[in-house]
């Protein structure tokens, strides 16, 4: 076991000073092109999250922006944001807080484009529409192979290494609640995720996001919550935290072995994992949306990044901080149930393992999904989906009892692979998202609600629906007049 991990963490050590080079260089290039639209946009982002969905083919109501963002939102809130920052801190030190942080801000322009290019390229579905980056690398670049490679990929990284480290930081968490590990409990939970998830994923993605639009926003609320409580208990302690975060993360002050880069790898690693820009995944939830304009997704995706990251990420990063944890041995969802146990008494511990069970299964339901979307990108077989959810299920179980350190070492492998392919892909596709934005904000300043059909554009080849909305000119803006942030 030990030469394994040890074997998947050299590949990673070299391999992901290549994924930071694209991912912050690609997110700055998106940033400078857009003129910072995950900033400037903020508040529009608020708005598009409401609106109400068009009607299918068939005139029943489609998936709204928020059901889609909850779909993405339940594989992005879950262990990344609680075991995930607990062990970005216990081997990277407080610095690695400084480096989610940044790569969240420059990751929002990154979402955006991903995104809005979901939309752009999505195709019908049964009940709905389905795309991501295998559909735009097929109809925007023209490269199926490239489009199978990534469905491959993203099915095994979401649909098994990410659901096991789901489950696996489930069984950590109930370790920590009942007093210790045990072979025993880890069986019992891998049974039991095992079978809720069996129970859920055969009913289809309305399912999916009508248990993660219900769910998640009740347990992160709660957990934003405590947290706020923490801070507040702790108020005048918060000045050195803050100033102990950025001294760590510029090697000012060593805390770990291996300084402001163990810092930055841990901080990007584990950011990438829990707000997940650039890596391709949300754009398969986001495609499933029935909107007005590829752009509106790309907005509330931008969001998506900073709900997790900025609020979720950083009250767990502020828990664990402000209880003075001992740092250079890995600790997942156990060194948060410790800290909050400092903070606010033993009964949290059992809290946050209610909690995570809850976050997690949420993720597990969306890892999921992602993996049905690009099962039928490859294949209409019944039987290969079939046989999909079956390793799925076998995936949840195995976690419970498999290693911490091998799951995660695995999973950034494997979502490293994964963000690789996408980049080079949203790279030269990007022109269309930043087309796209200017088409939305054109019409936003002349009090529009913004629609998008293919026919103004039909330079763009590939698109294979967006051939049935009005003209943009016919839906004027109801619930707001255009504000200066839409200029440009």
């Amino acid at each position: 076991m030990d030469t394994a991990i040890d074997l998947v963490n050299a590949v990673n050590d070299k391999f992901w000073y290549l994924i930071i080079v694209l991912l912050v260089g690609l997110g700055l290039y998106f940033s400078i092109r857009s003129r910072f639209v995950q900033v400037r946009l903020l508040r529009e982002m608020f708005r598009v999250i409401t609106d109400k969905p068009a009607d299918l083919a068939d005139g029943r109501p489609g998936i709204s922006s928020f059901r889609a963002f909850a779909i993405s939102a339940a594989s992005r809130v879950g262990t990344g944001n609680i075991a995930g920052v607990a062990i970005a801190i216990s081997v990277g030190g407080p610095g690695a807080v400084f480096w989610m942080w940044a790569m969240a801000i420059v990751g929002g322009a990154t979402a955006f484009v991903e995104s809005t290019l979901g939309q752009l390229y999505k195709i019908r579905d049964r009940d709905s529409f389905r795309g991501g980056p295998a559909y735009y690398m097929q109809y925007g670049l023209g490269k199926r192979w490239m489009g199978a490679l990534f469905a491959v990929v993203i099915t095994i990284t979401y649909g098994f290494v990410f659901v096991a480290v789901q489950s696996n930081s489930i069984a950590d968490a109930v370790d920590t609640s009942v007093g210790g590990s045990s072979d025993t409990v880890n069986v019992i939970v891998g049974v039991v995720v095992a079978a809720l998830t069996g129970a859920v994923i055969f009913g289809g993605v309305r399912r999916i996001s009508s248990v993660s639009q219900v769910v998640v926003p009740v347990v992160a609320g709660i957990y934003l919550l405590l947290g706020l409580i923490v801070v507040l208990m702790n108020l005048g302690r918060v000045p050195e935290m803050l100033t102990l975060i950025v001294e760590n993360a510029f090697g000012i002050q060593e805390i770990v072995g291996g300084g402001i880069g163990a810092a930055i790898m841990q901080g990007v690693r584990r950011g990438l994992f829990s707000n997940e820009a650039g890596m391709g995944s949300a754009p398969n939830a986001g495609a499933t949306a029935s909107i007005s304009h590829p752009a509106k997704q790309g907005l509330v995706q931008s969001l998506g990044v900073y709900f997790d990251t900025l609020l979720v990420c950083t009250t767990t990063a502020f828990i664990i901080l402000l209880a003075n944890p001992d740092y250079g041995t890995e600790s997942g969802a156990s060194l948060t149930q410790v800290a909050l146990a400092e903070h606010l008494g033993d009964w949290t511990i059992h809290f946050l393992t209610v909690a995570l069970f809850f976050l997690a299964f949420t993720s597990v339901i969306g890892n999921y999904y992602y993996g049905e979307s690009n099962i039928g990108f490859l294949t209409p077989s019944k039987g290969a989906l079939q046989g999909f959810r079956v390793l799925v299920v076998l995936c949840a179980f195995g976690g419970a009892v498999g290693s911490l350190p091998l799951i995660w070492s695995l999973a950034d492998l494997s979502m490293g692979v994964m963000a690789t392919i996408n980049l080079f892909a949203i790279a030269p596709l990007s022109v269309l998202a930043f087309r796209l934005m200017r088409h939305y904000t054109d019409q936003r300043r002349r009090g529009l609600d913004p629609v998008f059909n293919r026919s103004e554009m039909p330079d763009i080849r590939g698109i294979q629906v967006w051939d049935d909305t009005p003209s943009s000119a016919e839906r004027a803006i109801t619930d707001r007049p255009p504000t200066a942030a839409m200029e440009g």
